[in-house]
């Protein structure tokens, strides 16, 4: 059975199609029930408020839409900076079919029926159809592997929105067939002029409730929103609404207001995506350039966001051997002290159990001599893994393998002064080699001379 005939026949998918409420230009809900977001949506470009760096006149994702003549895309960009507004401008610009899929709530029925009906469209009237996909990341791999072909021969234009990092959530072959187009974090500066029109609009915006905002109080929705425009209209649109009228019939807004329109914002981490990494990245950073306070902020920023604790505790105690090892040896002490203070009280008491090894971490003498050690130890393990023990340092149990020589003419380091006397302890073709480099910070400095006396102590025997 081909592709075609897993979707339903043509009859019920037009049926389907041109009952549906969404495909009738002339039905669309009332513009009182719609949120102030959608309301104000921007329908071209010179409504379009920041993201310059794409969509600035003669850049080639403006040039694509005003031309129409798009390739399949991805917008990948947090939210609220205008990936859905991008998506209305096309619809609105293409000569195209423009049909819109939410892969939060789509399943693979809905995507059968629209390439059923992209196939129709471009066979019998040469029309294409663009198909944006709204959190296209919730797609698992099974579901994009089912638009290569239909990417590939032309059938649909896929653009498709995402809030995660494409190359962790989108599979490669479907990116190699996509151009990828970064949107930021939207300016403070873009977010006020937002919200100032939704305050000026007298027809779809926030004017005819008489709504009286300072500036200070815009700015403050604007830290709350953190870039995200949609959540800074939501949250003004409720505090407005919510505002009495005066005898004047003005809603003044105050700060309280604005705060309980507003509740506390979650910050924006996904344990399993691209800002997990960034953030146990910039903490680890941080800690490595003693910079407590760095590492204050991003250690409470990953437990806020809801973090596991103790894979913060194992951070740290990564850390401590790595960037810190033996120029602070209390510094893995420290740690591990921390990760079982968290994990027998929990949290929130076990939180400045951690903070207290960030600062100890952060502000230790910093040495990644012991790592670069290993490093190079693993390097010969790995280049020449089956090198033998010397005999003379192999124990001999038994009378046969104290005659093959085990153990013979082995130094017993107590009988000498010291307890050190010259000995070769690494196979025959290591030999002199030198893994460790203390340096000259902390308590490896102590190690250095420590070193240095033993080898001087080896060469007088």
């Amino acid at each position: 059975m081909n592709n075609i005939d897993l979707f339903k026949k043509p009859e019920d998918l037009e049926k389907k199609l041109t009952s549906s409420p969404e495909n009738k230009p002339g039905n669309k809900i009332s513009d009182s029930s719609r949120p102030l977001a959608d309301r104000l949506r921007p329908k071209d470009f010179d409504d379009f408020v920041g993201q310059d760096h794409i969509i600035s006149k003669g850049r080639i994702l403006r040039k694509m839409i005003e031309d129409d003549n798009l390739n399949s895309m991805i917008l990948w960009g947090p939210p609220g900076c205008g990936k859905t507004t991008l998506a209305h401008i096309i619809s609105k610009k293409s000569s195209a079919e423009f049909k819109t899929l939410s892969a939060v709530v789509a399943g693979k029925s809905d995507v059968k029926e629209i390439i059923y009906e992209a196939k129709r469209m471009k066979k019998h009237y040469g029309t294409k159809t663009i198909l944006f996909i709204d959190e296209i990341h919730r797609f698992n791999k099974a579901q994009q592997d089912a638009f290569l072909p239909y990417v590939e021969d032309g059938t649909i234009i896929l653009i498709g929105a995402t809030t995660e990092n494409p190359s962790f959530e989108i599979i490669a072959p479907l990116l190699s067939r996509t151009k990828l187009f970064v949107l930021k974090r939207l300016e403070d500066e873009s977010i006020l002029t937002i919200l100032k029109r939704s305050l000026e609009d007298k027809k779809i915006g926030l004017e005819k409730l008489n709504p009286i905002v300072s500036d200070e109080l815009l700015k403050m929705i604007i830290r709350i929103g953190e870039g995200d425009a949609r959540s800074a209209l939501n949250t003004l649109e409720l505090a407005v609404k919510n505002t009495p009228q005066d005898k004047n019939l003005k809603r003044q807004l105050t700060e309280d207001i604005i705060k309980d329109a507003a509740q506390k914002r979650i910050p924006v981490y996904d344990k399993a995506g691209e800002e997990h990494y960034n953030l146990i990245s910039a903490l680890h950073k941080s800690l490595r350039g003693s910079d407590p306070d760095a590492s204050l902020y991003w250690l409470a920023r990953m437990i806020e966001s809801g973090e596991n604790p103790l894979y913060i505790a194992r951070r740290l105690v990564r850390f401590a051997s790595e960037d810190v090892g033996m120029a602070d040896p209390d510094a893995l002490v420290v740690t591990m002290a921390a990760k079982d203070a968290v994990h027998f009280i929990g949290l929130p008491e076990g939180n400045l159990a951690l903070a207290q090894a960030a600062v100890y971490l952060a502000t230790a003498p910093k040495s990644n001599a012991l790592y670069t050690a290993y490093s190079k130890a693993r390097q010969d393990v790995n280049d020449q893994p089956n090198l033998p023990v010397p005999l003379h340092i192999r124990n001999a149990p038994t009378k046969m393998m104290e005659d093959l020589g085990y153990g013979e003419d082995y130094k017993y380091p107590h009988d000498f002064d010291n307890a050190i006397t010259k000995q070769d302890y690494l196979p025959d073709n290591l030999k002199d080699r030198l893994y460790y480099r203390p340096t000259d910070r902390g308590f490896e400095s102590e190690i250095k001379k420590r070193i240095n006396f033993i080898k001087k102590k080896k060469y007088e025997k």
